[in-house]
């Protein structure tokens, strides 16, 4: 008893002693949000209503140049959770599909963990797309996808957000898996996914109420499923925007920062709150990009390609900051940002060293804040495909170690005309939506970043620190090159089936 006693004496000093001036902490992610569908970041091509996400704008910084960590979920997910690129574990495209371990190994740090220990209350609602186990309650049986399309009410999750960091989760894991509603570390319901939306709009809004009149520190990942699959309006949203389905997805995805930001002020915290809204990579084609492009909305404004793509179209993503009294109503920022750099910069605010094991790819935005230059060790940024494929980024220069698209867009690997280059090297400044291929007429350019980009991927970090390395030793920097070597070395599928049916006979 005195011991328990002494303990909890020991969480409230500890409480107090961080409460100090730390400011809470909101970040708020969409999904599938393309650069372009953001009016204030492309007022001439953006034909969707966001009142609230330019409201947040006009009130703080807009990031021009900031970055997904990869062109699809998953990835990007563990690079904001963690401060490293996803590609340095085993997923080296694509994403997670759920019932399978976390992609978080559970010795990894994790911003939610390390506020955690300065003090915070940390919580997370919203879309978790990292993988985690579902097991049967009674048995501790582990239930399969196959089975179970839908994990079974009850289901326990070992590996979940709250084993991550986080004090409290409420969402659901991904779009295929969206009717199991999931809190804490239990399947709790199913829902309808249209009543996804507003769910995560009330328990944000509910989750701010609870910490009025508490001293503590928040930090709020709120990691939306909108306006990604499946695209479904509410009722009260649907027929808003006059352009269809996604329109009116984006401005109900608009209307949580609303709401979220008349939680913060009506409780005395938006003063004392740093707001990030962003997205997790480019908007998706299953939004119709066409048929809102020849309605004179550019999901990705001036930017070439989109979700999936290794063209800036499918990582550059809105970024969107607002922390009164430290960052400049109305203000704009050029430089390079990765999703990334939330675990350092969080390190900052906070003037606490982030784990020596931790944030091998973040570098602290803070400085940008306040309009000052960001101090980096980190030479440039590395893109990540859905495919794989690997791209550089330093000043204005971006090289593409691919031919095509690297992902969904028109022309993809096989696409690409014979002869072109093995290559992609832009000038940003004066091709901002790379359509001028550089990498012959400029090989030492291409070769520096091709020397950076491969120290970087195989030195086990981009930032300086204490040595580290990749989990699996299969990255493939030249993906194209290594898929075009195992088709031209495997036989072709009649021979191979030829082959297989003699063997087969000889056996017998």
């Amino acid at each position: 008893m005195k011991s328990a006693s002494c303990a909890a004496l020991l969480c409230l000093l500890c409480s107090s002693a961080f409460a100090g001036d730390k400011p809470n902490i909101v970040y708020i992610i969409c999904d599938d949000l393309g650069y372009g569908d953001v009016q204030c970041l492309a007022p001439a091509t953006s034909k969707i209503p966001t009142p609230n996400a330019d409201r947040l704008a006009s009130e703080g910084m807009i990031f021009t140049d900031a970055h997904s960590g990869s062109s699809v979920c998953s990835p990007t997910r563990y690079g904001i959770m963690t401060g490293r690129y996803s590609w340095r574990t085993w997923l080296q495209k694509g994403v997670v599909t759920g019932f399978a371990p976390s992609l978080i190994e559970a010795k990894r740090p994790t911003v939610a963990g390390f506020l955690k220990t300065q003090g915070y209350a940390t919580a997370a609602i919203g879309k978790w797309h990292l993988n985690f186990e579902y097991l049967d309650p009674k048995t501790g049986e582990q239930y399969t996808q196959k089975e179970h399309q839908t994990p079974p009410i009850g289901a326990k999750i070992p590996d979940g957000p709250v084993n991550r960091g986080f004090d409290y989760y409420h969402g659901f894991h991904h779009a295929r898996n969206m009717e199991a509603v999931i809190e804490n570390d239990r399947v709790i319901g199913h829902d309808d996914e249209i009543n996804m939306l507003p769910r995560l709009t009330k328990k944000s809004v509910e989750y701010i109420e609870s910490r009025a009149g508490n001293d503590q520190p928040f930090f709020l990942y709120l990691p939306l499923g909108s306006p990604h699959t499946p695209i479904v309006p509410s009722p009260d949203w649907q027929g808003k925007s006059g352009l269809g389905s996604y329109g009116d997805f984006v401005m109900q995805t608009d209307n949580v920062v609303g709401e979220v930001s008349a939680a913060l002020a009506k409780h005395g915290f938006t003063d004392n709150t740093l707001v990030i809204f962003t997205s997790d990579n480019g908007c998706s084609k299953a939004a119709d990009i066409k048929g809102l492009a020849a309605k004179g909305h550019l999901v990705s404004a001036h930017l070439r390609g989109s979700k999936a793509d290794i063209w800036d179209g499918g990582h550059r993503i809105p970024f969107i900051v607002r922390w009164p009294g430290k960052v400049r109503p109305g203000s704009t920022s050029k430089q390079l940002i990765c999703l990334t750099d939330l675990f350092a910069t969080a390190s900052e605010i906070v003037g606490a060293d982030f784990p020596a094991t931790s944030c091998e790819d973040s570098v602290s935005f803070l400085p940008a804040l306040s309009g000052e230059p960001i101090v980096s060790t980190r030479e440039g940024v590395i893109h990540h495909s859905f495919s794989g494929h690997f791209a550089y980024r330093t000043g204005k220069w971006k090289l593409i170690l691919a031919r095509g698209s690297g992902g969904w867009s028109s022309p993809n690997e096989k696409q690409v005309p014979k002869g072109a280059p093995k290559a992609q090297l832009y000038d940003l400044d004066a091709d901002p939506g790379e359509q001028t291929n550089l990498y012959s007429a400029e090989p030492k350019i291409a070769n520096r970043l091709l020397s950076q980009l491969t120290t970087e991927v195989t030195g086990g970090r981009s930032t300086s620190g204490s040595d580290s390395k990749n989990d699996t030793d299969k990255i493939v920097l030249w993906k194209s090159e290594s898929s075009a070597k195992q088709s031209a070395a495997k036989p072709n599928s009649k021979a191979a089936t030829q082959k297989k049916r003699k063997k087969s006979q000889a056996a017998n």
